[in-house]
């Protein structure tokens, strides 16, 4: 195996690992903003942890953020619950934050 070779092994094992933290990373924001959400709403805390799965699940009806905004301000709305887009991506930003803080942590 030449060194060429061994470079392009370690680059794309890198770049596996980097996306899956990526992944994981995601999918822990989704929960916790999903666990905000159900806070502002009132929910039980097995209704919160119901609702913080289908926030992390609402990321894969299409790439982006956008399904996620928009399931959380559908669904915050329906609530009654006082809330903006702007508010919704501030906490979206807040949350993402966390998001690595605990899973670097973990590490």
């Amino acid at each position: 195996m030449t060194t060429f070779d061994e470079r392009e092994r370690a680059f794309e094992s890198k770049f596996a690992r980097e996306q899956e933290m990526a992944f994981r990373v995601t999918a822990r924001r989704n929960r916790l903003l999903g666990e905000w959400a159900a806070g502002l709403m009132g929910l039980t805390p097995e209704e919160s942890d119901a609702y913080a799965k289908a926030i992390v699940q609402a990321e894969f009806e299409e790439a982006g953020d956008e399904d996620v905004v928009r399931k959380l301000y559908g669904d915050l709305v329906s609530a009654n619950v006082e809330v903006d887009e702007a508010t919704i991506r501030s906490q979206m930003d807040e949350k993402m934050v966390e998001a690595r803080r605990q899973l670097l942590g973990s590490i």
